[in-house]
């Protein structure tokens, strides 16, 4: 069976959970008398985990809740807002005391009725500030919820109001009423400092079993997961199951340096590879969400796609990093020509951009309206310019229709080259492709079926816009600015196309 991702809160198909086994070493004694036995030397340095961390979780436990959630779903379980799947029910050993929790929540889950159902979910969270009442959780958590409670571990519950959610990175912020109870705070570290190999310790509640401990370490950082556009993971083998959804990852000093959110499993249970939210990202947006109720992320207003091997030999560069930029969002904070399409993005703001995901990562951690350097590669040379950053989420919208200026056209005759036959962008090739009117260079009107062009996706009605950075408007250029790479020894052509709606792209093709 193939491994899926599972969520880790209970009756939620997401994402899923990790176990470790920690063995007990022990030292035998030989022969009659144990006197005889010389003792085993100290080792310089120590290779085990910590003997004990009853004393650390005995300090954290109070602060991290239980997260329970429910919402009406109607007769055949579709939800408000979308088609929900009925969570399955865990196997259980014969006798299991929780069988009777089990039996009453999937017995409520599976009532049916013309006016609908309540559904529940579990999950974690813990709280950050006992003074507000603030807790923090998953987003996929409290999704779609129509009530919210945080459990203690002492059977006390309250009430709790929605703050603020992120879908993008999986974080919610609720608050609940300080007054009613005394509040225990837990406070994040810095996840930047952790190490592969560093002990972690995670609190949750898996399957609604109440506030459970386990430890690991830290397997690894900075996985990406294709879970949402800000992956950077910490992967834990610390055991996670369905219901730790939203619960603290700590440090061993007792800083919640994660927050639990996913595991991968072939079966729904645990294996040991948990994923973790890593709190130099979760920090800025909970910060958000508390003083907005929603998120501000910086905006650079460019399109871009990964740098290739092929695509950094056709650049001149010496190794593949960086992100390229593909268009630029007409309207947004680059469109004064600041950045343009085919630089190559490789620092931002002091931060080293070493492959494509890194740059949205990055530009969304910067302040709205900041001024930041930006260095890229622009023709073989390394330049910085300053860029003065806008809001994402006022630019999501026009991101999707943004396109780039129009160049100037000329007429010419058609030619063939790259196994493409291309033609001047006039008005009757336009009605023939259905090309936008914003669109401008030299159209394909025509691909050899197995030439290099093919192989590279290029099809008829697609737009040759640049090659090697340098535009193009007529058949006649493309012809000569091949030709000229040809004679440099250059043995990729790098050319951005547009698609019939002006969507751009970059593409290296084959001159042999």
């Amino acid at each position: 069976m193939a491994s899926t991702f599972l969520s880790s809160a209970t009756g939620r198909a997401l994402i899923g959970a990790t176990a470790l086994g920690l063995a007990a070493s022990v030292i035998p004694l030989h022969g009659a008398h144990a006197q005889e036995v010389a003792p085993a030397p100290a080792p310089a340095v120590p290779s085990h985990g910590p003997a004990s961390v009853a004393d650390l979780a005995e300090g954290l436990l109070d602060a991290v809740v239980n997260i329970s959630t429910s919402q009406t779903v109607g007769p055949r379980g579709g939800q408000r807002g979308g088609p929900r799947a009925t969570p399955p029910r865990p196997s259980l050993p014969e006798g299991s005391p929780f069988q009777e929790f089990f039996d009453e929540f999937f017995n409520e889950n599976n009532r049916g009725g013309e006016g609908g159902r309540r559904v529940q979910s579990l999950g974690s969270g813990f709280i950050i500030d006992a003074a507000e009442g603030i807790v923090v959780t998953n987003n996929h958590v409290i999704a779609d919820a129509d009530e919210i409670e945080v459990n203690f571990a002492d059977g006390g519950k309250l009430k709790a109001e929605l703050v603020g959610t992120d879908p993008k990175t999986d974080i919610a912020v609720l608050k609940i009423d300080p007054g009613q109870r005394k509040l225990t705070a837990v406070q994040f570290g810095d996840s930047a400092g952790m190490r592969i190999g560093d002990w972690v310790m995670a609190i949750g509640n898996p399957f609604g079993l109440g506030g459970s401990v386990s430890i690991g370490i830290v397997s690894a950082r900075g996985r990406d997961i294709n879970s949402g556009p800000y992956d950077d993971f910490i992967q834990t083998d610390a055991a996670i199951n369905r219901g730790n959804s939203g619960g603290p990852l700590f440090d061993m000093h007792g800083r919640v340096i994660g927050i639990n959110t996913a595991i991968i499993s072939p079966s729904g249970g645990s294996i040991g590879i948990g994923f973790s939210i890593p709190s130099q990202l979760a920090v800025s947006v909970i910060e958000q969400l508390r003083e907005f109720g929603e998120t501000r992320r910086g905006w650079l207003g460019v399109r871009i796609q990964p740098v290739t091997d092929d695509i950094a030999e056709s650049l001149g560069m010496d190794e593949a990093r960086g992100a390229l930029v593909a268009g630029i969002i007409k309207g947004g904070p680059v469109d004064d020509g600041s950045v343009q399409p085919g630089d190559v993005i490789i620092r931002f703001d002091g931060k080293e951009v070493r492959a494509m995901r890194d740059l949205p990562r990055i530009v969304a951690e910067s302040p709205v309206g900041k001024a930041v350097d930006v260095v890229l590669i622009r023709k073989g040379e390394e330049q910085t310019v300053k860029v003065t950053l806008g809001r994402l989420e006022d630019g999501e919208r026009i991101a999707e229709d943004g396109t780039t200026p129009p160049a100037d056209e000329a007429p010419v005759a058609t030619a063939a080259v790259l196994g493409m036959t291309i033609a001047e962008l006039n008005e009757e090739t336009r009605g023939t492709f259905a090309i936008a009117a914003e669109v401008s260079g030299v159209v394909v009107s025509e691909v050899a079926e197995g030439s290099a062009a093919a192989e590279r996706g290029v099809a008829a009605g697609d737009v040759i816009t640049e090659i090697a950075q340098e535009s193009v408007s007529t058949p006649q250029e493309v012809v000569d600015r091949i030709a000229a790479l040809k004679s440099q020894g250059r043995r990729n052509a790098l050319l951005m196309l547009a698609s019939k709606t002006g969507e751009l792209r970059f593409v290296t093709i084959r001159m042999d």
